[in-house]
C-alpha cells in the first residue's frame, strides 16, 4: 500500500515539473526576440541621433552658406556699380586724352611763337643780363626739340620765363659784370631799377654811364650822381633800407638827361 502511494507521489511530481519545463522552453526564444529587438532599436535610435546631428550639421552649414551668398550679393552690386562708375571715367579719360593729344597739337606752335616773341623783346629791351636772359632763351629753344620732355613741362618753363621777365620791371637789381669804356673792358657794377633805369658805376667811380633806351646807346653822366648811385645800389644789395632816391632818367624824346625822383 505504501509502495502504491510512493509511486503515485513520483508520478504527480514528474507530471507537474514537465509542464514548467515546456514553458520555459517556449519563453527562451520570445525574450531571446525581445532582447534583440531591444538591442536593435537602441541601435536604430543612435542611428536617429546621428542623423539628427548630422542634419543639424548642414542646417548650420546651410545658414552659413546662404549668410555668405548674401553678402556676396551685396558686395557684386556694389563692385558692378563700381565698374559701372570706372567705365564711364574711363570713358571721360580717353575724351580728355583726345582734347589733350588736340590741345598739344595746338600747344605747340603757341609756344614757339612765344619763344620768339621773348627774343624779340629780349633784344629790344634795355641790356640788363644779357648772358643770362641769352641762355635762358637758348635753353627753352633746346627744351622744345626734346622729344622725352612733356608738353607741359615745356610750358611751365616757357611761362616761367615770362614770369621772370616780369619780375625784372618790379624791382631793382645790383651786380659786377664787364663793360667796354674807352675801347677797354672794364669790371663795372650794373645798377638796374625795374626797366626805368640801367646805369653803370666803375670801380673807381671815374665813370658813370645811363642806358639811353630811346636812342639805344650809353650816355656819361656827371660824378655828380655818383652819392645817389652808390646809395641804390647799397639799396639793391640790401645792405640799406628802401629810400626815396634822386636818380638821372632820361625823359621821353629827349636826348638829354634830366634828374626825376625814383623810389624804392
Amino acid at each position: 500500500m505504501k509502495l502504491i502511494t510512493s509511486a503515485g507521489v513520483l508520478v504527480a511530481v514528474a507530471l507537474a515539473v514537465a509542464p514548467a519545463y515546456s514553458q520555459e522552453d517556449k519563453l527562451e526564444p520570445v525574450v531571446e526576440g525581445a532582447s534583440s529587438i531591444n538591442d536593435s532599436a537602441r541601435k536604430s535610435q543612435l542611428t536617429i541621433d546621428q542623423v539628427s546631428d548630422d542634419m543639424q550639421e548642414r542646417l548650420q552649414q546651410y545658414k552659413r552658406i546662404m549668410k555668405e551668398i548674401d553678402g556676396l550679393k551685396v558686395y557684386t552690386t556694389q563692385v558692378e556699380q563700381q565698374i559701372s562708375s570706372q567705365e564711364s571715367e574711363k570713358q571721360d579719360i580717353n575724351n580728355s586724352i583726345d582734347q589733350v593729344s588736340y590741345v598739344e597739337r595746338q600747344i605747340t606752335p603757341l609756344m614757339l611763337r612765344m619763344i620768339d616773341s621773348l627774343e624779340s623783346f629780349v633784344e629790344l629791351d634795355v641790356p640788363f643780363l644779357q648772358t643770362e636772359r641769352s641762355e635762358r632763351l637758348q635753353q627753352l629753344n633746346d627744351l622744345m626739340e626734346r622729344a622725352n620732355v612733356d608738353v607741359s613741362e615745356k610750358f611751365r618753363r616757357v611761362m616761367e620765363a615770362y614770369q621772370i621777365e616780369a619780375d625784372y620791371g618790379r624791382n631793382i637789381e645790383a651786380y659786377t659784370a664787364e663793360h667796354e669804356i674807352n675801347g677797354q673792358q672794364q669790371d663795372v657794377t650794373y645798377l638796374r631799377i625795374g626797366r626805368v633805369a640801367l646805369i653803370y658805376k666803375t670801380r673807381d667811380g671815374q665813370h658813370l654811364g645811363l642806358w639811353n633806351q630811346e636812342q639805344r646807346s650809353w650816355q656819361e653822366l656827371d660824378s655828380k650822381h655818383l652819392p645817389a648811385v652808390d646809395e641804390a645800389i647799397r639799396i639793391a644789395r640790401k645792405q640799406l633800407a628802401p629810400d626815396l632816391l634822386m636818380m638821372p632818367l632820361f625823359a621821353n624824346k629827349s636826348n638829354s638827361s634830366t634828374q626825376n625822383s625814383a623810389g624804392q
